[in-house]
């Protein structure tokens, strides 16, 4: 409910790239972080593990990011950035908002600070890493974005010649159906290549794009024909023009990538009067109302959720 979020990160992330060309001493810094060559020993081995893997256990991504921005004085975007183009799970919303948070940036003026001894005992003696800083000040704050009211989900009359749109950022096509859809087309937009100015791992790469196979796969019986993969608006437009659809339906997305590609895809489309339908899960429907001042106020209500569910 706060989009401002995302392109205040994006905003920060181009200056901090900036900074990188101007700056050497900056430049050698980051590089030396995002190839795990501080001399920091837990930091290092977290910082490959990420690179070999594209995981890291969320303990290690709190102290990885605590230790990227107060004790190695690194922009926080560029970590994010980071974080964004290795992990197999990234997400916009968890990435942006937990780096925000180690911080002081999101719940303002807290910050997360990693200690030796917590890293000692979580990681059972493997790591006792020296020269951290003792201290986490918060990094200055303009405040949080306007908070818009919840997105919520716009009736449509289903179409005579409807393609169904497959995106990574949420393979659910049960809503999809469920409004009505029946479509003899289906196409899939790749949007994890767009996380980053710079260069995606091919691991995420490779990962989204199995993805987006296996729900194909499951939802095939459901599904017309295929008409390939893409990664640019322009291309899913053309797509649309040469099959000659009057609509293209597809999950709704948030926030980041996914909703910035599809939000100039509507754009693309509607210059060839095609109509782009994004359909709201129900569940986030439901859920998104809740979620204005952190877990502790939305774990309130997940009972009533589970409920609306028959969970």
């Amino acid at each position: 409910m706060r989009p401002g979020v995302w392109r205040e990160y994006r905003a920060g992330l181009a200056r901090a790239l900036d900074r990188t060309k101007a700056e050497s001493g900056l430049r050698q810094r980051w590089e030396d972080a995002s190839q795990g060559d501080t001399g920091i020993e837990a930091f290092d081995h977290w910082a490959k593990e990420l690179r070999e893997t594209g995981y890291l256990h969320n303990h290690a991504r709190m102290w990885f990011a605590s230790i990227w921005i107060h004790t190695l004085n690194l922009p926080w975007e560029l970590g994010a950035d980071f974080f964004l183009r290795h992990l197999l799970d990234g997400d916009p919303a968890s990435n942006t908002l937990g780096w925000r948070w180690v911080a002081g940036l999101q719940t303002i003026g807290k910050t997360y600070l990693a200690r030796p001894d917590n890293i000692r005992k979580f990681t059972q003696n493997r790591f006792d890493p020296k020269g951290l800083s003792g201290v986490a000040e918060p990094l200055p704050s303009q405040g949080h974005p306007e908070r818009r009211p919840a997105p919520q989900a716009k009736p449509f009359t289903v179409g005579d010649r409807v393609g169904i749109l497959l995106h990574d950022d949420d393979l659910n096509l049960n809503p999809v159906f469920e409004s009505g859809v029946s479509a003899p087309f289906f196409a899939r937009l790749l949007t994890c290549e767009t996380r980053s100015p710079l260069a995606v791992s091919q691991d995420v790469v490779s990962f989204s794009k199995h993805a987006m196979e296996d729900a194909a796969h499951r939802w095939e019986d459901r599904l017309g024909e295929d008409g390939g993969l893409y990664k640019s608006a322009e291309a899913v437009a053309a797509w649309a023009k040469n099959t000659n659809l009057d609509q293209v339906v597809t999950p709704y997305a948030a926030v980041g990538p996914a909703k910035d590609l599809l939000d100039d895809l509507h754009d693309h489309l509607a210059r060839e009067g095609v109509d782009l339908v994004r359909v709201v899960n129900p569940y986030d429907a439901r859920a998104w109302p809740y979620a204005t001042h952190g877990f502790f106020r939305f774990k309130e209500h997940i009972p009533k959720l589970l409920d609306a569910m028959h969970l």
